[in-house]
Protein backbone atom coordinates (compact mmCIF):
# COMPACT_ATOMS: atom_id res chain seq x y z
CA UNK A 1 0.00 0.00 0.00
CA UNK A 2 1.15 3.69 -1.01
CA UNK A 3 2.19 5.81 1.84
CA UNK A 4 0.42 9.27 1.76
CA UNK A 5 1.30 12.26 4.13
CA UNK A 6 -1.69 14.40 4.75
CA UNK A 7 -2.22 17.76 2.82
CA UNK A 8 -3.51 21.05 2.95
CA UNK A 9 -6.66 21.82 2.30
CA UNK A 10 -8.63 24.48 0.33
CA UNK A 11 -12.35 24.97 1.90
CA UNK A 12 -14.44 26.25 -0.75
CA UNK A 13 -18.52 26.98 -1.41
CA UNK A 14 -19.31 24.45 -3.93
CA UNK A 15 -22.89 22.88 -4.93
CA UNK A 16 -22.66 19.35 -5.40
CA UNK A 17 -22.53 19.14 -8.87
CA UNK A 18 -19.73 21.88 -8.59
CA UNK A 19 -17.49 19.71 -6.33
CA UNK A 20 -17.88 16.93 -8.64
CA UNK A 21 -16.68 18.64 -11.40
CA UNK A 22 -13.67 19.49 -9.50
CA UNK A 23 -13.00 15.93 -8.69
CA UNK A 24 -12.80 15.25 -12.16
CA UNK A 25 -10.89 18.08 -13.27
CA UNK A 26 -8.14 17.47 -10.48
CA UNK A 27 -7.81 13.29 -11.25
CA UNK A 28 -5.76 12.90 -14.68
CA UNK A 29 -8.75 12.31 -16.67
CA UNK A 30 -9.05 11.97 -20.17
CA UNK A 31 -12.06 11.70 -21.74
CA UNK A 32 -15.18 12.73 -20.43
CA UNK A 33 -18.22 12.23 -22.60
CA UNK A 34 -21.96 13.27 -21.35
CA UNK A 35 -25.32 14.55 -22.48
CA UNK A 36 -26.60 17.57 -20.00
CA UNK A 37 -29.52 16.31 -18.23
CA UNK A 38 -31.27 18.21 -15.46
CA UNK A 39 -29.89 17.91 -12.03
CA UNK A 40 -26.77 16.40 -13.66
CA UNK A 41 -26.14 19.36 -15.89
CA UNK A 42 -23.97 21.41 -13.98
CA UNK A 43 -21.15 18.48 -13.57
CA UNK A 44 -20.85 18.84 -17.48
CA UNK A 45 -21.02 22.34 -17.65
CA UNK A 46 -18.01 22.96 -15.24
CA UNK A 47 -15.95 20.85 -16.95
CA UNK A 48 -16.93 22.22 -20.33
CA UNK A 49 -15.87 25.55 -18.66
CA UNK A 50 -12.63 23.76 -17.23
CA UNK A 51 -11.66 22.65 -20.70
CA UNK A 52 -12.40 26.25 -22.60
CA UNK A 53 -10.06 27.40 -20.01
CA UNK A 54 -7.22 24.95 -20.03
CA UNK A 55 -7.45 23.66 -16.27
CA UNK A 56 -8.87 20.46 -17.74
CA UNK A 57 -6.88 19.09 -20.35
CA UNK A 58 -8.36 15.44 -21.41
CA UNK A 59 -10.83 15.32 -24.02
CA UNK A 60 -14.44 16.65 -23.66
CA UNK A 61 -16.76 15.22 -26.18
CA UNK A 62 -20.29 16.67 -26.01
CA UNK A 63 -22.58 13.60 -27.49
CA UNK A 64 -26.17 13.71 -28.48
CA UNK A 65 -27.80 11.16 -26.18
CA UNK A 66 -26.40 9.13 -23.00
CA UNK A 67 -26.73 6.29 -25.09
CA UNK A 68 -23.81 7.46 -27.46
CA UNK A 69 -22.21 9.16 -23.52
CA UNK A 70 -21.58 6.21 -22.43
CA UNK A 71 -20.62 4.32 -25.81
CA UNK A 72 -18.00 7.08 -26.04
CA UNK A 73 -16.82 6.01 -22.52
CA UNK A 74 -16.14 2.20 -23.48
CA UNK A 75 -14.25 3.21 -26.61
CA UNK A 76 -12.39 5.22 -24.75
CA UNK A 77 -11.61 2.87 -21.99
CA UNK A 78 -10.94 0.34 -24.63
CA UNK A 79 -8.13 2.30 -25.88
CA UNK A 80 -6.57 2.78 -22.43
CA UNK A 81 -7.96 6.00 -21.50
CA UNK A 82 -9.44 7.02 -18.07
CA UNK A 83 -12.70 7.89 -18.89
CA UNK A 84 -15.84 9.73 -16.90
CA UNK A 85 -19.01 10.55 -17.58
CA UNK A 86 -22.73 12.04 -15.43
CA UNK A 87 -26.15 11.46 -15.68
CA UNK A 88 -29.49 11.22 -14.15
CA UNK A 89 -32.72 9.47 -14.26
CA UNK A 90 -34.10 9.35 -18.00
CA UNK A 91 -30.18 9.55 -18.97
CA UNK A 92 -29.31 6.99 -17.12
CA UNK A 93 -32.53 4.81 -18.45
CA UNK A 94 -31.65 5.42 -21.91
CA UNK A 95 -27.64 4.18 -21.10
CA UNK A 96 -29.03 1.33 -19.98
CA UNK A 97 -28.12 -1.20 -22.84
CA UNK A 98 -24.60 -0.03 -22.32
CA UNK A 99 -24.03 -0.12 -18.56
CA UNK A 100 -24.26 -3.80 -18.94
CA UNK A 101 -21.68 -3.76 -22.03
CA UNK A 102 -19.09 -1.66 -19.72
CA UNK A 103 -19.40 -4.11 -16.64
CA UNK A 104 -19.35 -6.84 -19.07
CA UNK A 105 -16.26 -5.62 -20.38
CA UNK A 106 -14.64 -5.45 -17.11
CA UNK A 107 -14.02 -1.26 -18.45
CA UNK A 108 -12.69 0.79 -15.46
CA UNK A 109 -15.30 3.87 -16.21
CA UNK A 110 -16.46 6.36 -13.45
CA UNK A 111 -19.89 7.67 -13.52
CA UNK A 112 -21.70 10.48 -11.00
CA UNK A 113 -25.43 10.14 -10.87
CA UNK A 114 -27.46 12.50 -9.81
CA UNK A 115 -30.18 10.45 -8.85
CA UNK A 116 -34.15 11.64 -9.74
CA UNK A 117 -37.17 10.31 -9.87
CA UNK A 118 -38.32 8.81 -13.46
CA UNK A 119 -41.53 9.41 -15.60
CA UNK A 120 -44.19 9.25 -15.87
CA UNK A 121 -45.60 11.38 -14.48
CA UNK A 122 -42.59 14.31 -15.23
CA UNK A 123 -41.03 14.95 -12.05
CA UNK A 124 -37.05 16.45 -12.05
CA UNK A 125 -36.62 16.13 -8.23
CA UNK A 126 -35.00 13.54 -6.21
CA UNK A 127 -35.35 9.80 -5.49
CA UNK A 128 -33.48 6.75 -5.75
CA UNK A 129 -35.63 4.83 -8.62
CA UNK A 130 -33.29 5.78 -11.46
CA UNK A 131 -30.19 3.82 -9.96
CA UNK A 132 -32.55 1.02 -8.52
CA UNK A 133 -33.48 0.02 -11.76
CA UNK A 134 -29.84 0.16 -12.69
CA UNK A 135 -28.79 -1.85 -9.32
CA UNK A 136 -27.97 -5.54 -11.32
CA UNK A 137 -26.03 -3.75 -13.89
CA UNK A 138 -22.74 -4.80 -12.45
CA UNK A 139 -21.53 -1.56 -11.46
CA UNK A 140 -20.12 -1.41 -8.01
CA UNK A 141 -22.47 1.11 -6.61
CA UNK A 142 -21.79 4.13 -4.27
CA UNK A 143 -23.75 6.67 -2.12
CA UNK A 144 -22.62 10.54 -0.59
CA UNK A 145 -25.12 12.39 1.71
CA UNK A 146 -23.23 15.30 1.00
CA UNK A 147 -21.01 17.47 -1.46
CA UNK A 148 -17.73 17.03 0.20
CA UNK A 149 -18.43 13.03 0.26
CA UNK A 150 -19.63 13.08 -3.33
CA UNK A 151 -15.82 14.98 -4.11
CA UNK A 152 -14.16 12.34 -2.18
CA UNK A 153 -16.03 9.48 -3.40
CA UNK A 154 -15.80 10.56 -7.01
CA UNK A 155 -11.82 10.80 -6.69
CA UNK A 156 -11.27 7.11 -5.29
CA UNK A 157 -13.82 5.85 -7.93
CA UNK A 158 -10.85 6.46 -10.19
CA UNK A 159 -8.72 3.71 -8.39
CA UNK A 160 -11.02 1.71 -7.70
CA UNK A 161 -12.55 0.82 -10.95
CA UNK A 162 -8.66 0.54 -12.23
CA UNK A 163 -7.68 -1.80 -9.65
CA UNK A 164 -10.60 -4.21 -10.09
CA UNK A 165 -11.12 -3.71 -13.37
CA UNK A 166 -14.92 -2.81 -12.77
CA UNK A 167 -17.02 0.45 -13.76
CA UNK A 168 -18.11 2.28 -10.86
CA UNK A 169 -21.12 5.11 -9.66
CA UNK A 170 -20.93 7.85 -7.37
CA UNK A 171 -24.56 8.52 -6.11
CA UNK A 172 -25.62 11.93 -4.81
CA UNK A 173 -29.10 13.39 -4.33
CA UNK A 174 -30.62 15.69 -6.94
CA UNK A 175 -31.02 19.18 -6.08
CA UNK A 176 -31.01 18.09 -2.30
CA UNK A 177 -26.91 17.90 -3.06
CA UNK A 178 -26.50 18.84 -6.63
CA UNK A 179 -27.62 22.35 -6.31
CA UNK A 180 -27.44 23.01 -2.66
CA UNK A 181 -24.15 24.98 -1.59
CA UNK A 182 -21.87 23.80 1.14
CA UNK A 183 -18.45 23.94 2.50
CA UNK A 184 -16.16 21.55 0.93
CA UNK A 185 -12.81 21.30 1.31
CA UNK A 186 -11.21 20.39 -1.75
CA UNK A 187 -7.55 18.67 -1.92
CA UNK A 188 -4.59 20.58 -4.11
CA UNK A 189 -4.57 19.25 -7.53
CA UNK A 190 -1.21 17.91 -6.72
CA UNK A 191 -2.27 16.16 -4.07
CA UNK A 192 -5.01 14.75 -6.04
CA UNK A 193 -3.32 13.51 -9.40
CA UNK A 194 -0.39 11.91 -6.87
CA UNK A 195 -3.37 9.78 -5.57
CA UNK A 196 -5.04 8.60 -8.49
CA UNK A 197 -1.71 8.69 -10.40
CA UNK A 198 -2.31 6.61 -13.55
CA UNK A 199 -4.05 4.29 -15.17
CA UNK A 200 -2.29 0.81 -15.01
CA UNK A 201 -1.42 -0.57 -18.52
CA UNK A 202 -3.86 -2.96 -19.95
CA UNK A 203 -4.83 -4.55 -23.16
CA UNK A 204 -6.05 -1.92 -25.32
CA UNK A 205 -7.02 -1.45 -28.91
CA UNK A 206 -4.04 0.65 -29.31
CA UNK A 207 -1.37 -1.97 -28.62
CA UNK A 208 0.28 -3.18 -31.72
CA UNK A 209 -0.59 -6.45 -31.53
CA UNK A 210 -4.07 -6.37 -33.06
CA UNK A 211 -6.66 -7.18 -30.13
CA UNK A 212 -10.24 -8.09 -29.83
CA UNK A 213 -12.95 -7.32 -27.46
CA UNK A 214 -16.75 -8.37 -26.67
CA UNK A 215 -16.43 -11.46 -28.65
CA UNK A 216 -19.52 -13.94 -29.07
CA UNK A 217 -19.65 -15.90 -25.57
CA UNK A 218 -21.79 -19.43 -26.24
CA UNK A 219 -24.01 -21.18 -23.30
CA UNK A 220 -20.54 -23.28 -23.32
CA UNK A 221 -18.85 -20.46 -21.54
CA UNK A 222 -20.98 -17.47 -21.10
CA UNK A 223 -21.89 -18.83 -17.59
CA UNK A 224 -18.44 -18.41 -16.42
CA UNK A 225 -17.92 -15.13 -17.56
CA UNK A 226 -20.77 -14.21 -15.41
CA UNK A 227 -19.68 -15.75 -12.49
CA UNK A 228 -15.88 -14.44 -12.53
CA UNK A 229 -17.80 -11.03 -12.86
CA UNK A 230 -19.72 -11.66 -9.43
CA UNK A 231 -16.74 -12.44 -7.80
CA UNK A 232 -14.86 -9.61 -8.80
CA UNK A 233 -17.67 -6.98 -7.77
CA UNK A 234 -18.23 -9.18 -4.35
CA UNK A 235 -14.29 -9.23 -3.72
CA UNK A 236 -14.37 -5.22 -4.78
CA UNK A 237 -14.86 -4.15 -1.02
CA UNK A 238 -11.50 -5.26 -0.08
CA UNK A 239 -10.00 -2.93 -2.39
CA UNK A 240 -12.73 -0.60 -1.57
CA UNK A 241 -11.11 -0.44 2.02
CA UNK A 242 -7.82 -0.37 0.56
CA UNK A 243 -8.44 2.95 -1.29
CA UNK A 244 -10.46 4.67 1.33
CA UNK A 245 -7.72 4.19 3.73
CA UNK A 246 -4.93 5.30 1.86
CA UNK A 247 -7.20 8.63 1.20
CA UNK A 248 -8.40 9.40 4.35
CA UNK A 249 -3.94 8.82 5.23
CA UNK A 250 -4.10 12.16 2.77
CA UNK A 251 -7.12 14.05 3.55
CA UNK A 252 -8.32 13.18 7.33
CA UNK A 253 -11.73 11.86 5.78
CA UNK A 254 -12.66 8.21 5.77
CA UNK A 255 -16.18 7.77 5.26
CA UNK A 256 -16.54 4.13 4.66
CA UNK A 257 -19.13 1.23 4.15
CA UNK A 258 -21.23 2.78 6.52
CA UNK A 259 -21.92 5.12 9.30
CA UNK A 260 -23.44 4.12 12.33
CA UNK A 261 -24.80 6.63 15.12
CA UNK A 262 -26.35 4.93 18.27
CA UNK A 263 -24.62 1.79 17.86
CA UNK A 264 -26.34 -0.72 20.26
CA UNK A 265 -29.48 1.40 19.60
CA UNK A 266 -32.72 -0.51 19.91
CA UNK A 267 -34.37 0.62 16.95
CA UNK A 268 -31.67 1.54 13.95
CA UNK A 269 -33.05 3.56 10.76
CA UNK A 270 -31.10 2.11 7.25
CA UNK A 271 -30.80 4.81 4.89
CA UNK A 272 -29.15 5.93 1.76
CA UNK A 273 -27.96 9.37 0.32
CA UNK A 274 -28.90 13.05 2.27
CA UNK A 275 -31.67 12.37 4.26
CA UNK A 276 -30.06 10.38 7.19
CA UNK A 277 -28.13 13.68 8.03
CA UNK A 278 -31.98 14.46 9.01
CA UNK A 279 -32.61 11.21 10.89
CA UNK A 280 -29.28 11.28 12.79
CA UNK A 281 -29.74 15.00 13.86
CA UNK A 282 -33.39 13.47 14.96
CA UNK A 283 -31.99 10.21 16.56
CA UNK A 284 -29.04 12.73 18.45
CA UNK A 285 -32.10 14.35 20.14
CA UNK A 286 -33.96 11.48 21.00
CA UNK A 287 -31.28 9.49 22.55
CA UNK A 288 -30.45 13.14 24.52
CA UNK A 289 -33.48 12.34 26.04
CA UNK A 290 -32.73 9.12 26.76
CA UNK A 291 -34.72 7.04 23.50
CA UNK A 292 -32.33 4.27 22.07
CA UNK A 293 -32.70 5.09 18.42
CA UNK A 294 -30.07 5.78 15.72
CA UNK A 295 -29.28 5.14 12.11
CA UNK A 296 -27.11 3.44 9.84
CA UNK A 297 -25.99 5.16 6.68
CA UNK A 298 -24.75 3.16 3.88
CA UNK A 299 -21.79 4.65 1.49
CA UNK A 300 -21.75 1.21 -0.40
CA UNK A 301 -24.56 -0.71 -2.06
CA UNK A 302 -22.80 -2.48 -4.62
CA UNK A 303 -20.92 -4.86 -3.23
CA UNK A 304 -23.04 -4.67 -0.35
CA UNK A 305 -20.82 -4.33 2.95
CA UNK A 306 -22.06 -7.67 4.65
CA UNK A 307 -19.54 -8.22 7.59
CA UNK A 308 -19.91 -4.69 8.24
CA UNK A 309 -23.63 -4.38 8.79
CA UNK A 310 -24.41 -7.61 10.22
CA UNK A 311 -21.53 -6.23 12.96
CA UNK A 312 -24.04 -3.05 13.41
CA UNK A 313 -26.57 -5.23 14.05
CA UNK A 314 -25.72 -5.83 17.68
CA UNK A 315 -28.25 -4.92 20.55
CA UNK A 316 -30.78 -4.12 17.79
CA UNK A 317 -34.16 -4.90 17.82
CA UNK A 318 -35.71 -3.23 15.53
CA UNK A 319 -34.76 -2.03 11.48
CA UNK A 320 -36.94 0.34 9.90
CA UNK A 321 -35.44 0.38 6.48
CA UNK A 322 -35.88 3.42 4.01
CA UNK A 323 -36.81 3.21 0.47
CA UNK A 324 -36.31 5.70 -2.29
CA UNK A 325 -37.68 4.18 -4.41
CA UNK A 326 -40.59 1.12 -5.65
CA UNK A 327 -40.14 -1.96 -6.85
CA UNK A 328 -43.80 -3.00 -8.20
CA UNK A 329 -45.16 -5.69 -6.88
CA UNK A 330 -42.14 -7.18 -4.96
CA UNK A 331 -42.78 -7.78 -1.37
CA UNK A 332 -40.90 -4.37 -0.13
CA UNK A 333 -38.09 -2.13 -1.65
CA UNK A 334 -34.79 -2.89 -3.23
CA UNK A 335 -33.08 -1.76 -0.13
CA UNK A 336 -35.91 -3.26 2.15
CA UNK A 337 -35.10 -6.73 0.02
CA UNK A 338 -31.13 -6.62 -0.09
CA UNK A 339 -31.89 -6.35 4.20
CA UNK A 340 -33.90 -8.65 4.79
CA UNK A 341 -32.47 -11.33 2.36
CA UNK A 342 -28.91 -10.50 4.17
CA UNK A 343 -30.74 -11.18 7.74
CA UNK A 344 -32.20 -14.59 5.85
CA UNK A 345 -28.97 -16.02 4.68
CA UNK A 346 -27.43 -15.79 8.16
CA UNK A 347 -30.30 -16.78 10.45
CA UNK A 348 -30.66 -13.62 12.18
CA UNK A 349 -34.41 -12.28 13.35
CA UNK A 350 -34.69 -8.71 14.07
CA UNK A 351 -38.28 -6.66 13.79
CA UNK A 352 -38.36 -5.17 10.17
CA UNK A 353 -40.15 -2.17 9.54
CA UNK A 354 -40.24 -1.39 5.43
CA UNK A 355 -40.45 2.13 4.21
CA UNK A 356 -40.92 3.84 0.84
CA UNK A 357 -40.82 7.78 1.02
CA UNK A 358 -39.21 10.57 -0.58
CA UNK A 359 -40.11 10.01 -3.83
CA UNK A 360 -40.07 12.79 -6.39
CA UNK A 361 -38.34 14.86 -4.24
CA UNK A 362 -41.23 14.88 -1.66
CA UNK A 363 -39.60 16.64 1.91
CA UNK A 364 -38.47 14.92 5.19
CA UNK A 365 -38.30 16.80 7.89
CA UNK A 366 -37.10 15.92 11.54
CA UNK A 367 -40.73 15.68 12.90
CA UNK A 368 -41.10 13.11 10.15
CA UNK A 369 -38.09 10.93 11.09
CA UNK A 370 -39.49 11.25 14.99
CA UNK A 371 -42.87 10.13 14.20
CA UNK A 372 -41.34 7.18 12.53
CA UNK A 373 -38.80 6.25 15.40
CA UNK A 374 -41.72 6.32 17.73
CA UNK A 375 -43.77 4.52 15.46
CA UNK A 376 -40.89 1.75 15.15
CA UNK A 377 -40.53 1.96 19.53
CA UNK A 378 -43.80 0.79 20.28
CA UNK A 379 -43.34 -1.90 17.89
CA UNK A 380 -44.51 -5.41 19.46
CA UNK A 381 -42.46 -8.85 19.77
CA UNK A 382 -42.83 -9.94 16.21
CA UNK A 383 -43.76 -6.89 14.51
CA UNK A 384 -43.52 -6.18 11.15
CA UNK A 385 -44.98 -3.54 8.44
CA UNK A 386 -44.66 -2.03 4.94
CA UNK A 387 -45.98 0.78 4.42
CA UNK A 388 -45.65 4.33 2.23
CA UNK A 389 -44.89 6.89 4.44
CA UNK A 390 -45.67 10.75 2.90
CA UNK A 391 -45.26 12.69 6.32
CA UNK A 392 -48.98 13.44 6.77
Amino acid sequence: MAQFESVQTRKSLLTGDEAVAHAVRQSNVDLVAAYPITPQTIIVERIADFAASGAFTGQFVPVESEHSAMSACIGGALAGARAFTATASQGLALMHEMLYAASGLRLPISMAIANRALNSPLNIHNDHTDVMGSIDSGWIQLFAENAEEAYDRVIQSFRIAEAVNLPVAVNLDGFTLTHSTEPVEMLSDEAVRGFVGRPPKRDSLMDEAPKSFGLMSLPDSYQFFKEDQSRATTGSGVTISQVEGEYAKLSGRDHGPLKIFGSGSKVMMVMLGSYAGTARTTARQMKNGGEQVGVISLGWLRPFPERQFLDALEGVETLMIMDRSVSYGAPAGPLASDVMSLLYRYGIKRKVIAVTYGLGGRGFLEEDAMKLFRYAEKSGPSFESFFFYGGE
